[in-house]
């Protein structure tokens, strides 16, 4: 794994331990998981990071962070991956996220005809929520999973590939 180039970007820990506002937390936050790259605590922060993204609400990176301390998953890989949903992706996301819901749940899809304007969307607001909130849920778990697995794949694979060029070194000079 690119340890160094991730580490460079990472706040320290001392830092962030050290924080007035966070010392509510106590002990929770001298965990090393939260903090070491290793595969688990990589892999649990990934699934974090990718399934708090499709929650649509406020505070995310709070929930991420909260979510992280208690799965001992890497603390700012998980609070940083919820970014994914931004202003600019998020219309996209969540409009993929509400189709699938759609998908689902064996509704039809609205009209084309469908003028945007706010008396629209408020009357149309109890017809849109079910399907949305579902398909964020779909959506989220199948991408936390994914991002989980891949991660563990990413990293054996790497792992190996480097054990495999130690080997190949080790052979040339001997």
């Amino acid at each position: 794994m690119p340890k160094k180039l991730i580490k460079k970007y990472l706040p320290a820990p001392e830092t962030i331990k050290n924080h007035k506002n966070l010392q509510f937390l106590g002990d929770r936050l001298h965990d090393p998981n939260l903090w070491h790259l290793n595969r688990r605590s990589v892999s649990i922060a990934v699934a974090i990071g990718l399934f708090v993204a499709w929650i649509p609400t406020p505070g995310q990176m709070a929930i991420a962070a909260i979510t992280a301390l208690y799965l001992r998953g890497n603390l700012p890989i998980s609070v940083a991956l919820v970014w994914i949903t931004n202003p600019i992706t998020m219309p996209p996301m969540f409009y993929f996220a509400y189709r699938v819901g759609l998908l689902f749940m064996g509704n039809p899809a609205p009209d084309k005809d469908f003028e945007f304007s706010v008396d629209n969307l408020m009357s149309g607001l109890g017809d849109i929520w079910a399907p949305f909130l579902l398909g964020c849920l779909i959506v989220g778990t199948i991408f936390s999973t994914a991002g989980y697995y891949g991660t563990q794949k990413f990293w054996r694979y790497h792992v190996n590939k480097m054990w495999a060029e130690r080997k190949e070194r080790l052979k040339a000079k001997g």
